[in-house]
């Protein structure tokens, strides 16, 4: 063996000694090193989200690595070539705010959590190849931050524009949408509110349609929620530009609307407060309406944009003693700006159809603005629903058209289908496309992230910083004020700033903001494929070889941007020669949040519970199995509700078995008990599907069931010196070693095995396969009370008539009257009584 072998109290499992022993062993041995090219075995690329380096790691962290973990051991047992690597997503605010607090250099506060983090991983034992750890604040990763921009930059698909960003005032500076959790900053829940800047984005509606498509390539192998929200927030809808003349305006508007078929039912139109429309109109009214849309802009700045398109919201505005000219009637439509309408959605401003939007009908009530019905829309009874100038309730069905002069009696398509074929024809509109998705804005105006690589010439402009010069690297805090400003901090690096013009050699000044975190986790999972190489961000070769993702682990919080935005640089890749794939991510797991008591863990609220505290407590192995058996991954653990005193007792007892097996390495396991080894062949069966479908709990209980069988034939049946003990007992430390490897490792060694971890799935005898009859467990209010053998072919009315005719339930039902029963056939029956 390579390490010594386990002298501890027969009686006693003493997981701190055990991990004391094979802790070092695996530092100096790193097992899960992947295969170079040379290693014939198929490959699979197993990748955990990665981690901020904010401390150590948490209850979270224990989950998610538990989880992934798993997925990366099951498919080295399969005998796969298995890359699983980590690093750290350690640019952003919570290192620059924690470095300003503390009166400390951002990197040495991160590089010492980084430190800390990768101790604690190392001792859960994580099956990381360390070979390829990155950090994402390290010049030699965000160096290809910035080579991946000025491609981008050349294609046009890195751009700046001045535009109403969100604005943190506390941490001053701007937020990504997702960044903004119920209009509050969700790093310090300080009221967001909008300024205007001149930033940088990256054309993203350039590959709406991809993102959007490519979704369905996904649907079998990503959450049906996560793909809802990817397309609930690309949003592509069909409809038309309609045309609107404004008096006293040489130049018409566009007005993006999906139901065009509704435009002789348009009484008014808004524009949103925040837009240049909106200011130009309002410019050219007298001074009163001026100052009243002044004082009223003033108002809506402090609003996020899920406050101002709340439906409970009360509708507010002001008239700008302007009009619109409607393209199908010639009708004067009074121009209002409000709130409820964004300046980014479509052109910024709506016809307002009030009797079928009913947004446009509570600002109609509220303002005394006329009300048109245009669809003849009907209840399940065919009867036409009230007229929603009197209801206060818009109809929003398709319905058929009235009071639309001669498309009257159209339905919703053909409709839709005449007025843009009509304002086509008039040169007054044209079929349109429109997407709720919006370009991603990276600029931040923080210290602590990837400089953009621009510098500001005066005779040439904007000029990309060349390959040859990069990094841009930070300068040193030495002098800088960190804390925020409203301005970047980089601004006062006067050295650093002041830089000469690659392209004129004249004088320049560099680019001030830094890039928002997303962009480092938009591609790192192809950074590991080569970490260290130094001529490009990646190896195509490495690229083709493991990419994409087998299988992406991690919460659903990064749902939508974060996947978003990586599916982006995927496909903005693939275009430019680089991977021969379009989406990075094949399959997707999220894992549920750790509470306590209901709600998420914090020191303000008195619950949190420290891991280092647990696993000090309880052992590695028992944390980690208990949050692979507290449920389905993507369900929420409540530590109070589980018991990782429970799993410590239980990875005692299948310890023992390995200490208790008594045959040679070499023993014949078809001479062993026939009924032992069914069951050893019928878990290792069926827990390969089981892992394979995330159902972790599943398979630890049956590992359960395998050593209660076990121990039943040692201490009861064949005894421990059965081959087919040894067989049970080789299968538990194989199995268990998905969940709990140190316990495992130490019972292989028991067995005279090594690296129980390459052990290899053992093959399995389909002869032993078949039941001729299984255990059915009865239960009452969820508790059990009988056990039945079965056919494994059992209807379930056949097995509930079987419960409910047992005596031992009809004891614990005495006369209850039965509200329901759940049939699980040929495995379990629920009795619920009233």
């Amino acid at each position: 063996m390579t390490a010594a072998s386990p002298e501890t109290d027969e009686n006693r499992y003493d997981f701190r000694a055990i991990e004391e022993r094979w802790l070092p062993e695996w530092r100096r041995t790193q097992p899960f090193r992947a295969g170079g090219p040379d290693d014939e075995r198929p490959t699979k690329y197993v990748l955990d989200m990665f981690p901020y380096p904010s401390g150590d790691l948490h209850m979270g962290h224990a989950e998610a690595y538990a989880l992934g973990d798993v997925i990366a051991r099951y498919w080295t047992q399969r005998g796969f070539n298995v890359l699983h690597p980590i690093g750290w997503d350690s640019f952003g605010l919570p290192a620059e705010n924690a470095a300003i607090t503390r009166g400390l250099d951002p990197r040495g506060w991160t590089e010492d959590n980084i430190a800390q983090q990768r101790t604690s991983m190392e001792r859960y034992a994580c099956s990381f190849d360390w070979d390829r750890v990155l950090a994402t604040h390290r010049p030699d990763y965000y160096r290809w931050n910035q080579w991946i921009f000025t491609r981008l930059h050349e294609r046009g698909l890195a751009y700046r524009k001045h535009s109403n960003v969100n604005w943190c005032p506390k941490d001053q500076t701007v937020l990504a949408n997702e960044q903004v959790v119920g209009g509050l900053c969700e790093r310090c829940d300080t009221p967001v509110t909008k300024k205007k800047l001149n930033q940088w984005y990256f054309k993203v509606t350039d590959y709406a349609d991809r993102l959007l498509d490519d979704l369905d390539t996904l649907q079998a192998t990503w959450p049906s929620k996560v793909i809802a929200m990817q397309r609930n927030w690309i949003g592509r809808s069909t409809g038309a530009d309609v045309a609107f003349r404004i008096e006293g305006r040489d130049e018409p508007i566009d007005i993006y609307t999906t139901r065009p078929d509704t435009l002789f039912g348009a009484t008014f139109m808004v524009v949103a407060v925040d837009s240049d429309l909106a200011a130009e109109i309002a410019q050219r009214a007298d001074a009163g309406v001026q100052q009243q849309f002044d004082a009223y802009l003033e108002q809506v700045r402090g609003s996020s944009e899920i406050d101002r398109l709340s439906t409970e919201r009360p509708k507010s505005g002001v008239f700008l003693d302007a009009y619109a000219i409607n393209p199908v009637n010639g009708e004067r439509l009074p121009i209002w700006a409000s709130d409820y309408v964004l300046a980014d959605y479509g052109h910024g401003a709506i016809m307002a159809v009030p009797a079928h939007d009913q947004r446009d009908l509570d600002f109609a009530r509220a303002m005394d603005l006329p009300v048109r019905a245009v669809l003849d829309c009907r209840d399940e009874n065919g009867e036409s629903l009230p007229d929603p100038a009197e209801s206060g309730v818009a109809t929003t069905g398709d319905g058929t058209l009235i009071n639309s002069g001669d498309l009257d009696g159209l339905d919703k398509e053909r409709a839709i289908a005449a007025i843009t074929a009509r304002l086509e024809t008039e040169g007054r509109g044209r079929a349109s496309t429109n997407y709720r998705l919006r370009d991603w804005l990276i600029s931040r105006q923080r210290y602590w992230g990837t400089p953009i690589p621009i510098v500001h010439c005066d005779a040439c402009g904007e000029v990309a910083v060349p390959d040859d010069q990069l990094p841009v690297e930070l300068p040193p805090t030495d002098g800088l004020d960190l804390k925020p400003k409203g301005t970047s901090p980089l601004g006062a690096a006067t050295d650093w700033v002041t830089t000469t013009c690659p392209r004129c050699d004249g004088p320049a000044r560099r680019d001030t903001d830094t890039m928002d975190t997303f962009v480092d986790s938009s591609w790192y999972f192809l950074r590991f494929l080569s970490p260290g190489k130094t001529d490009g961000p990646f190896d195509p070769a490495e690229a083709a070889r493991w990419a994409p993702v087998d299988q992406y682990v991690g919460g659903v919080t990064h749902a939508i941007l974060h996947l978003l935005y990586a599916r982006f640089f995927t496909k903005a890749l693939h275009d430019m020669g680089m991977v021969d794939f379009e989406e990075p991510f094949s399959a997707l797991l999220n894992q549920g949040m750790v509470q306590m008591d209901g709600s998420a863990m914090s020191k303000s609220r008195g619950n949190l519970v420290r891991l280092s505290d647990q696993l000090d407590e309880f052992g590695v192995d028992a944390i980690r199995l208990t949050m692979a058996f507290a449920g389905p991954p993507e369900d929420d653990i409540d530590w109070a509700d589980v018991s990782p005193a429970g799993s410590a007792k239980f990875l005692a007892r299948a310890w023992r078995l390995a200490r208790d097996v008594e045959s040679t390495p070499d023993a014949d396991a078809a001479t062993g008990d026939a009924a032992l080894r069914a069951v050893t062949h019928r878990t290792l069966h069926d827990c390969a599907s089981l892992v394979e479908g995330f159902r972790f709990n599943v398979v630890v209980a049956r590992i359960m069931e395998l050593v209660n069988a076990t121990r039943k034939a040692i201490d009861s049946g064949p005894g421990a010196a059965d081959p087919a003990v040894r067989e049970a007992a080789e299968a538990v430390a194989i199995l268990l070693s998905l969940f709990a490897p140190y316990c495992s490792e130490d019972m292989w060694a028991m067995l005279g095995r090594e690296n129980v971890a390459r052990a290899g799935w053992p093959a399995v005898d389909e002869s032993l396969l078949v039941e001729e009859t299984v255990t059915c467990v009865v239960q009452v209010k969820g508790k059990v009370r009988d056990r039945l053998e079965v056919s494994p072919d059992i209807s379930d009315g056949d097995l509930e008539a079987a419960a409910m005719a047992s005596p031992a339930i009809q004891r614990a039902l005495d006369g209850a009257e039965i509200r329901t029963v759940i049939v699980r056939a040929p495995r379990l029956v629920n009795i619920v009584p009233v």
